[in-house]
């Protein structure tokens, strides 16, 4: 049996791209989005104190990703940190912890520097 792959906009930043790919899953898209900005999660997690020992993908299982108006948010967290994406650009990094799941506004829980 042969199946096709469907045809799915990506958003990156402002612009459309069209990839094709077979159904996500949660960890392939951690692997993609972190692969992307690996330097600058890195970079923040460090200013932030919470690079402990290094940082690694694997650690990171966890995902939730919304829209508002044409603005990505996705948080992407492992048992211990928490990174907040705009648009997938790491933008915050905070200590995780459970109240941010099923929060009706997760980004309330990190600092957004307004956009110069």
């Amino acid at each position: 049996m042969t199946t096709r792959a469907a045809q799915v906009p990506l958003i990156v930043d402002s612009r459309c791209h069209h990839r094709d790919m077979s159904t996500p899953t949660v960890e392939a898209a951690i692997n993609e989005l972190m692969d992307w900005e690996w330097h600058a999660v890195e970079e923040l997690l460090a200013k932030r104190g919470l690079l402990g020992d290094g940082l690694l993908v694997e650690d990171y299982t966890g995902l939730m990703s919304w829209l508002e108006s044409v603005t990505r948010y996705t948080v992407v967290h492992s048992a211990s940190v928490a990174v907040l994406f705009v648009n997938s650009f790491p933008v915050d990094a905070i200590s995780f912890h459970r109240d941010l799941l099923g929060s009706d506004d997760p980004k309330s829980f990190f600092t957004l520097m307004p956009r110069t």
